[in-house]
């Protein structure tokens, strides 16, 4: 293992893009856009919490990114910088959570490649962070434009907007399912869930299209309809829900609905927009997809009903960090 400041500068400095001073200091200097507000969100990734021990290095690297990138989207904002503190065990004992050994030099710089390819793919410099010897960890922290006033939010949604989400959710959930024993998945659906799992692709394009048109909105990170539940409780509604396609009861459906990351944008429009987002969909060359509207009723209520009209609203909504978890998670919330 190098030491700390040579694997910084072996691994993680790269030439910046729209950076005043990038990693090297004592800290970054930035210059926000004029007229635009800055965005940041972080998020934290454990080993045997949030990706399994024998992650492929590359593509761990890449959704370390992956899934902020993903959060700035589901604000409308543009992605510019990101700061990444990573915890790497100098032996084995260091990481009880799991049987992985300590990362050599092929390892770093495979996650180095996968992260960087993420930066280059949505145009973000790396600014920064920090690294130490433990228990395999990484925490990134992003930060982004999006003109003032203009930020999508999640207590936007209006009672009879509708409600849609991108993609195809529940094929990382299903990919998980398949690696851990819980059903077996045969080609071409394994090699497509496998990538929804570890590669996931931010929808930033959608969430700058969205702005303006969109009341708010969310990335489907811990489940379908736990994160609806937090847009109904930040804009103090509920809704009800009709989902096309849905698979009969078992695995693929409750991946589909509480599985979680997807890391697709779920998000409410005015009725009157259907036909704009239709139009969107198009344009994007990205599935969006009417799941059901929002309505008057308690914060946070949401009723699934089947094609007859039945009430069929599982009691598991999502992933719970705090809850007891069977299985360990490849996701983060």
């Amino acid at each position: 293992m190098p030491s700390e400041f040579a694997l910084i500068d072996q691994y993680f400095k790269r030439p910046t893009s729209h950076t005043l001073l990038g990693v090297g200091d004592d800290g970054a200097l930035i210059a926000p856009t004029p007229g635009q507000e800055l965005v940041v969100s972080t998020d934290l990734l454990v080993e045997g919490t949030h990706f399994l021990a024998d992650t492929d290095a590359e593509a761990l690297g890449w959704k370390c990114l992956a899934v902020n990138v993903s959060d700035l989207a589901a604000m409308g904002a543009q992605p510019r910088w990101a700061l990444l503190a990573a915890v790497l065990p100098a032996r084995e004992a260091e990481s009880p959570a799991c049987k992985a050994p300590a990362p050599t030099h092929e390892w770093i710089e495979a996650f180095a490649r996968g992260f960087f390819a993420c930066a280059q793919d949505y145009g973000i410099d790396l600014i920064g962070g920090d690294t130490t010897r433990g228990p395999r960890a990484f925490c990134v922290t992003i930060l982004g434009e999006a003109p003032a006033g203009q930020a999508l939010r999640r207590s936007g949604a209006k009672a009879g907007d509708s409600i849609w989400v991108s993609g195809r959710p529940g094929r990382a959930a299903l990919g998980l399912a398949h690696l851990q024993g819980r059903t077996t998945l045969t080609e071409p659906q394994l090699t497509d869930c496998l990538a929804a799992l570890h590669r996931p692709q931010p929808r930033v394009a959608l969430g700058l299209a969205l702005r303006g048109l969109a009341t708010a909105a969310i990335d489907v990170s811990d489940g379908l309809l736990a994160d609806l539940g937090h847009i109904l409780e930040q804009s103090a509604l509920a809704a009800r829900l009709q989902i096309p396609n849905l698979p009969a009861a078992g695995l693929e459906r409750d991946c589909l609905l509480s599985g979680g990351d997807d890391y697709e944008l779920l998000f409410t429009a005015p009725a009157a927009s259907d036909e704009r987002v239709a139009e969107l969909a198009g344009k994007l060359e990205l599935p969006l997809t009417r799941i059901g509207e929002i309505v008057a009723g308690a914060p946070g209520e949401l009723v699934l009903n089947d094609d007859d009209g039945s009430d069929i609203t599982p009691a598991r909504r999502g992933y719970d960090h705090f809850a007891p978890q069977p299985v360990p998670r490849d996701s983060n919330g």
